[in-house]
């Protein structure tokens, strides 16, 4: 008869990701610029989705950029400030210029950018933009993208930022979804992670941000009541040493675009 071998819960946290981490340890992590539009009509959300679906997002694809999303906050039906999400997946914070440099020298681009460069002073395509620059988590360097079987439009894509009242607690916080085995949690229950990352440029810090991805809101719904009762979950949370590594928490849902690439 085959003797068989259980480990212990705490066996299996400390392993999992310490299996992630030796296969993974030596892929160079990404870069993500998230740029935010926010803007009030409908008007302007047009001249935007012109701008992205014409221009922007065919030249990036040109540079070989290929996993490009874009996305629009699902409360922007009810909201006054609605926003618009680009993400662009970089291979370091190089590129950044990189893009800007030869999208300056792209004539297709700038044939097919005139609505939206130029737009009069008071008819602007956005009320605000901004720009958070994030690195990949050390066990997720590299995006993935989401394996979904649902209309676009149907999708519910969750997008997650945990700020911390200090450098050394937002550490803490980013050491438990590595080595403390969160993130494998999420994977073991089918979340669908696009990507892990740590802001290091923008106007919320320290802090990280991570995107899940469900087929709808009710499949959203019955993965996150699995995710509470978890019992990886609960032993994870319950540590002293992970206590109150977060002050602030900000949860977007997200619906792609017809023309996002996921």
């Amino acid at each position: 008869m085959k003797t068989r071998l259980f480990l212990p819960l705490f066996a299996v946290l400390f392993m999992a990701p310490q299996l992630i981490w030796s296969q993974q340890k030596k892929q160079k992590r990404e870069f993500y610029q998230l740029t935010v539009y926010h803007y009030s009509t409908f008007e302007q959300e047009k001249v935007l989705d012109n701008y992205l679906k014409e221009a922007l997002v065919p030249a990036l694809h040109k540079m070989e950029i290929k996993s490009v999303g874009v996305f629009k906050a699902i409360a922007n039906d009810t909201s006054a400030n609605k926003t618009l999400y680009l993400f662009v997946p970089l291979k370091s914070l190089n590129t950044v210029d990189e893009i800007n440099t030869r999208l300056m020298k792209d004539d297709k681009f700038n044939a097919n950018n005139k609505e939206y460069a130029d737009v009069p002073y008071n008819k602007p395509a956005y009320n605000r933009m901004e720009t958070i620059l994030l690195k990949a988590f050390p066990l997720a360097p590299a995006m993935k993208l989401p394996n979904l079987k649902s209309a676009k439009s149907q999708r519910v894509y969750e997008l997650r930022s945990y700020e911390s009242a200090s450098e050394k607690i937002f550490r803490n916080k980013v050491h438990m979804f590595n080595e403390g085995g969160e993130m494998e949690i999420f994977t073991r229950l089918d979340f669908n992670p696009v990507f892990y990352s740590e802001v290091v440029a923008g106007g919320k810090m320290p802090n990280l941000m991570y995107m899940t991805t469900f087929e709808n809101k009710e499949d959203r719904d019955a993965h996150w009541d699995a995710f509470r009762v978890d019992p990886a979950w609960k032993q994870l949370s319950s540590l002293p040493e992970y206590k109150n590594n977060v002050s602030h928490s900000d949860i977007t849902f997200l619906r792609p675009a017809d023309y996002s690439d996921f």
